[in-house]
């Protein structure tokens, strides 16, 4: 400080253009002080003052700095040792090689960070928190933890509340507000943060927080999968039907299988078809014949009267005959039957999405049709639109009243947009009288669709 005293002494200095990179050193661990004077023409000129080992730093880089090897400056020979925490950037830099794959990303990342402005803010405690220029408070509480970033729910800069979006000046003192109730953070605080730190660490929140969604949503599908073919989980999830499976798919466990079916990446059908290939492996495929003899043998034990579904399986009598969830057939649609293991017959509407996975097995497929006699009724839902209005779901109520349908329940919103969603559930004989449910519901005032559901 001796130095900058005399050149102060000297010239008089140019206000605002004094900086102290010794105090705050630059990620890169380049040190000085710099201060403009104006000679003595008016002409401005800058003085850098810094050490003999800061300048080596200046001059050669951080290789300069290794450790315990000897170099030459200035036709002297000295050891350098590197301490650990002049590598915190280095170290740094490594880390974000191993969070960014794309090697273009990562080369942008090292020029917007080692060579971007910075500012200069301080945590309440007085703490010193070096961030690129542009900087919000999200970059500064993603820079002192990833939880205390997760977890921000406002800030305070200076003391004054202020928006998470705030651009931070020099010499601001910034306090993060958190709560455990935090959602975690927005994928808008993207398009503010300036941090490759706090980038990265959203990014990877998301990350998380979606793997895990999707390996619930994953399971799920599985397992209905499973139950929609007749096996049982323990039966074909066992270790010797599952790798087969996860190497033809290049999965690296299980997890992963389950994160890329809930999101869609890959279907529950064709991951258990793959399991059930290896399964049938060490199980013969069952004996149609002997199967239908026993799901009949077993209805006549039991005592069980015919079929309550109004289904016959044509050739068999008193077979067990289930009606599918997936599709709800109802008399008069065109249905197939698929022989189940230990379930009967389950019967699908012959448009039914999944009656294509089901027709690669030919051999577990029997001809089915309606019990013409057969005075059952059926459960449908129904979905109905409609521009919302006063008086919209009691119009739509009295409409069914007119028809010879049951109503079994109904469950109404209306959407932002002012859009009324009813769900309605009825009891019906056959599909013409569903024809004629849906006719008389899209007569009501604002009613401009109506679906049946599956």
């Amino acid at each position: 400080m001796q130095h900058f005293g005399v050149v102060h002494e000297l010239y008089s200095p140019m206000p605002g253009r004094f900086k102290d990179y010794i105090a705050v050193p630059k990620p890169n661990m380049y040190q000085s002080i710099h201060t403009t004077l104006l000679g003595e023409k008016g002409t401005p000129f800058e003085v850098q003052i810094r050490t003999w080992d800061m300048h080596r730093v200046a001059e050669y880089g951080i290789a300069a700095h290794w450790a315990y090897k000897e170099a030459s400056y200035f036709g002297k020979k000295q050891s350098v040792k590197v301490e650990e925490d002049k590598l915190a950037w280095l170290r740094e830099t490594l880390e974000w090689q191993k969070e960014i794959q794309d090697p273009q990303e990562f080369l942008d990342t090292l020029k917007t960070e080692l060579f971007v402005d910075e500012v200069y803010v301080f945590t309440p405690k007085g703490a010193i928190k070096v961030l690129p220029q542009g900087s919000t408070p999200i970059d500064f509480a993603y820079n002192i933890h990833a939880e205390i970033g997760n977890h921000m729910v406002g800030c305070k800069i200076n003391s004054k509340m202020m928006p998470i979006i705030t651009p931070l000046k020099s010499g601001d003192i910034v306090e993060i507000i958190t709560s455990d109730n935090s959602q975690g953070p927005s994928r808008d605080w993207l398009k503010f943060v300036k941090s490759t730190g706090a980038k990265n660490k959203i990014k990877a929140w998301f990350k998380k927080t979606l793997k895990e969604e999707n390996i619930e949503k994953g399971k799920e599908l599985i397992e209905k999968e499973i139950k929609r073919l007749g096996f049982h989980h323990d039966d074909i999830f066992k270790n010797q039907y599952i790798d087969p499976m996860l190497e033809k798919y290049k999965y690296k466990n299980i997890e992963e299988m389950y994160a890329a079916v809930g999101f869609g990446a890959n279907s529950a059908v064709k991951v258990i078809a793959r399991v059930l290939q290896e399964y049938r492996k060490e199980h013969e495929e069952i004996n149609i014949e002997e199967t239908i003899k026993e799901l009949s043998k077993g209805v006549r034990e039991k005592k069980v009267k015919p079929s309550n579904s109004g289904v016959v399986v044509k050739g068999i009598d008193n077979c067990l005959v289930k009606l599918s969830k997936c599709c709800n057939p109802l008399p008069g649609d065109e249905i197939v039957g698929y022989i189940t293991k230990g379930r009967g017959v389950s019967v699908h509407r012959k448009d039914c999405v999944n009656v294509k996975d089901l027709l690669t097995e030919e051999n577990r497929m029997i001809d089915v049709e309606w019990y013409k006699e057969a005075k059952e009724t059926y459960q449908v839902e129904i979905e109905i639109l409609a521009n919302d209005r006063s008086g919209l779901l009691v119009d739509t109520l009295s409409a069914l009243k007119e028809t010879k349908a049951k109503l079994m329940g109904v469950n109404t919103k209306t959407t932002k947009e002012r859009i009324a969603i009813m769900d309605v559930s009825v009891e019906i004989e056959n599909i013409e009288e569903l024809d004629k449910l849906q006719k008389a519901i899209r007569k009501v005032d604002s009613v401009y669709e109506v679906r049946r559901k599956h």
